[in-house]
C-alpha cells in the first residue's frame, strides 16, 4: 500500500546525510515537501557521497564535537526558523575481536559516532523540536538486543542508541516523540562490497520510509518504541 504524507513548511534535520541511508532519509522527506538540512562529514559532491546535492541543504559537520553540532543546529534554525523532525542516522559498523583483546580506540570510535552524535543531535535539537512538537528518529540495530560474538562493542553502542530513545521519549511526553528503528544487514553498496548479496537486505528507501512514518502524525500515539526494519534479513 502506498502512502503519502505531506511535510511542506516543515524542516527536517539528517545527521549522516551522504551515506546510503542518510541519503534515503533525506529523499524522502524531500518528497514529502520539507526542507532538509543535511549534515555529514563528507560533503555531497565528494565521491563517496550518495546524496543527490539538490535534495538537501548543506551543512558540514563533525557530530562528535559538540560545538560543531551546536553551530550546525543553530545555523538550521537561522536559516529556516525552525526544526520539526531530527533523524540521527550518522553511524558506522566495526566488527572486531573478543573483548580481552579488543583495542579501546575502537570502543571510542563506536560509542563516539553511533551514539555521541546521537546524545549531541538531540541535546541540542531538543529545545526546538519542543517548540515544533516535533519527533525523533534514530538507527538502532537488531543486533543490539543481544550479546554476540566479534561486534560486542558495535552492539552495546546500538542499545545505548535504544535507551536513549525511550528516555528521550520518557521526558518529553506529550511534546517531542523519539522513537528508533532496528535494521539489519541493509543494501548499501559498502555492504556489497564487503559481503556476498542476499534477496533478503533491505533496501534503505523502505527503512526510510518507516522513519518518515514515525516522523508523521500518522503514527501520533507511538513514542519510545524500537521498529524492527530488517524484514527477512
Amino acid at each position: 500500500m502506498d502512502t503519502t504524507f505531506d511535510c511542506a513548511g516543515e524542516v527536517a534535520l539528517v545527521t549522516g546525510a551522504c551515506g546510503a541511508l542518510g541519503s534515503a532519509v533525506a529523499d524522502a522527506f524531500d518528497a514529502a515537501g520539507a526542507t532538509v538540512c543535511g549534515t555529514d562529514i563528507v560533503p555531497p559532491d565528494d565521491e563517496s557521497s550518495l546524496v543527490d546535492p539538490e535534495t538537501i541543504d548543506y551543512y558540514e559537520g563533525d557530530f562528535t564535537d559538540e560545538r560543531d553540532v551546536q553551530r550546525v543546529v543553530e545555523a538550521v534554525v537561522d536559516d529556516h526558523g525552525r526544526i520539526d523532525y531530527l533523524a540521527n542516522i550518522a553511524g558506522t559498523w566495526r566488527g572486531g575481536d573478543p573483548i580481552h583483546e579488543t583495542d579501546a580506540d575502537l570502543f571510542d570510535t563506536l560509542f563516539d559516532v553511533n551514539l555521541k552524535t546521537m546524545f549531541l543531535a538531540s541535546k541540542h535539537a531538543l529545545p526546538h523540536l519542543q517548540e515544533t512538537e516535533g519527533a525523533i528518529v534514530s538507527v538502532s540495530s537488531r543486533s543490539s538486543l543481544e550479546g554476540g560474538e566479534g561486534d560486542g562493542i558495535y552492539r552495546a553502542s546500538k542499545a545505548g542508541v535504544r535507551l536513549l530513545t525511550e528516555t528521550i521519549a520518557e521526558e518529553n511526553l506529550g511534546t517531542v516523540r523519539a522513537n528508533a528503528v532496528m535494521p539489519s544487514v541493509i543494501d548499501t553498496p559498502m555492504n556489497r562490497e564487503m559481503m556476498d548479496p542476499d534477496d533478503a537486505w533491505v533496501d534503505p528507501a523502505d527503512i526510510a520510509a518507516v522513519v518518515l512514518f514515525l516522523c508523521s502524525d500518522a503514527a501520533g500515539v507511538t513514542s519510545g518504541a524500537a521498529v524492527p526494519v530488517y524484514g527477512e534479513a
